[in-house]
């Protein structure tokens, strides 16, 4: 027992450096990512003897994974928002959403709660927190509630995230029926969709009063997110149960909120201060023209995805496969060229770019301006998923998984989310957190004669805490906020949030494993 517990400690000393060097020391998430990467490194070597060669392929992935699919994701999708901002577009896309409503509680619904996840369940890696946290400091809302607010919506979108990619990870790799496990899911999750809006709605307002007002809007964009999730799962599966949810909450909140347009907005929540939207008066085309960028984006990411098979094999094809870590020969990565998020956004973004009539020199000083703005986080991303793959490849994550199992019996229920968090903690991937704990979780429920439906989809629904104190996360939003080294500020801010949500979420699992025992 001692033994099991030594190897657990050791296991998380990389993850007790990111915590004290992010919120202890108020040390750069890049420089604090670097030193995770070398603790990894050293209990890699001494504690789990893992080879050399292994580490340093192992760490090889983790920068190769880094670059393709993630940093390229998030270098488009700013340079997206960036250049919206260089031509004026962003000037139009805030007086239209003023012209719906100019009340920032209601505003950051719209962006973060229903734009948000509607991003997270096309394209994922970074796009929900980036995009719609730029979109909300240009309307006049502060960079850390932002960023805070952007990571809250965030969380309970993770599991159906970019096109569903970790649920049929998880029912892939645990052999649970897709559309069995995806209900559970979203029948987990469903107190937490409801409870998204109204936190963010206080936090902007800066508390519970905030809510005053606004509570039927409030409602109406949880419930409008969470009833067409469930459906959504049960009738049709993973792959559109975000989508679905989120065009469902983005029109039916809209059409709510511009039918409120008439009632007063206390001075205190008004926005429309802060433009200058006086005597504008855009014509349909003006709207259109702003909006191309995303609304090319939206229109790829659709037709490119698993929904149009006839477009979305050829291009998924144009792919390699290789292995790069050592250890195991079937461990391999594949780089989708052209069908992936990154690519498509940033081709999207130059083809707005010329709608919105941007010289090319101008477009490349943006795309120049941008790949500065975004170098911490690169280093960042590169540090964290080096570390990640050191810590699976080598069995660390495995010896913290095998302690919560054997020491804690019937009670392991209690921990099953908040593995899941971990995973998605460390990886900032639901799909990563999925594939290291998704056997464990079945292990687990079969050696304790749980529902194992149940708590796979536990492991899941962890995801949606872990995502909000993910480092890689929160170092985009500051990236795209222009708060780039804050990250232990956001990361000190955001635990409330995602600790709530985690012991909520292990009550949960815990009294849902009771009944179904």
């Amino acid at each position: 027992m001692l033994e099991l517990l030594g190897m657990f400690v050791l296991a998380l000393l990389p993850i007790i450096w990111l915590v004290v060097a992010l919120c202890g020391l108020h040390m750069e998430a890049y420089k604090a990512s670097i030193g995770a990467l070398v603790v990894a490194v050293a209990c890699a070597l001494l504690g789990w003897q893992m080879s050399a060669v292994n580490v340093a392929t192992a760490a090889l992935e983790g920068f190769a994974m880094a670059i393709w699919p993630i940093v390229i994701v998030i270098i488009a999708a700013v340079f997206t928002y960036n250049l919206t901002v260089h031509t004026g577009a962003m000037e139009t896309i805030k007086h239209m959403l003023c012209s719906v409503s100019s009340d920032k509680r209601v505003l950051t619904l719209l962006i973060a709660w229903c734009f948000g996840a509607f991003l997270e369940g096309m394209a994922g890696f970074g796009t929900a927190v980036a995009i719609p946290a730029s979109m909300l400091v240009a309307l006049g809302i502060q960079p850390v509630t932002a960023i805070l607010a952007c990571l809250i919506a965030n969380g309970v979108p993770t599991m159906f995230g970019s096109i569903g990619i970790p649920t049929t990870t998880l029912a892939s790799i645990t052999g649970i029926d897709a559309i069995q496990l995806s209900t559970t899911q979203a029948l987990q999750v469903f107190p937490f969709v409801i409870a998204c809006p109204i936190l963010i709605v206080m936090l902007v307002g800066g508390g519970a009063r905030a809510l005053r007002g606004v509570w039927p809007v409030t409602l109406v964009a949880g419930l409008s997110f969470a009833l067409p999730e469930i459906a959504a799962a049960h009738f049709i599966g993973p792959a559109l149960t975000d989508v679905v949810a989120a065009v469902c909450s983005l029109v039916i909140t809209f059409a709510f909120a511009l039918s409120q347009k008439g009632a007063p907005v206390p001075e205190e929540y008004c926005l429309r201060g802060s433009l200058s939207d006086d005597g504008i008066n855009e014509t349909v085309a003006e709207d259109v023209r702003a909006w191309s960028p995303f609304i090319l984006i939206f229109v790829a990411l659709l037709l490119t995805s698993k929904l149009f098979p006839f477009i979305n094999g050829p291009l998924s094809s144009i792919a390699s496969t290789v292995n790069i870590y050592a250890g195991d020969p079937a461990a391999t990565l594949t780089f989708t060229w052209i069908n992936t998020p990154g690519v498509l956004i940033m081709l999207c973004g130059i083809v707005g770019g010329v709608i919105q009539k941007c010289p090319v020199p101008e477009m490349l000083q943006v795309f120049r301006d941008t790949c500065k703005q975004m170098s911490k986080t690169v280093v960042t991303m590169l540090g964290v998923l080096a570390c990640a793959k050191i810590m699976g490849y080598s069995g660390m994550i495995a010896s913290i998984a095998a302690f919560f199992v054997g020491t804690l019996g019937t009670a392991y229920p209690v921990v099953a989310p908040l593995l899941g968090a971990l995973g998605t903690f460390v990886t900032g991937s639901g799909t990563s957190s999925e594939v290291l704990f998704g056997n464990v979780q079945l292990q687990a429920a079969s050696s304790i004669g749980a529902d194992s439906t149940w708590l796979v989809a536990a492991n899941s629904l962890g995801t949606s805490a872990g995502k909000m104190l993910s480092p890689q996360n929160i170092a985009i939003g500051c990236a795209a906020c222009g708060l780039v080294g804050k990250d232990g500020v956001i990361l000190g801010k955001i635990a409330k949030y995602a600790f709530g949500f985690a012991i909520a979420m292990a009550v949960l699992v815990f009294v849902g494993f009771l009944v179904l025992a």
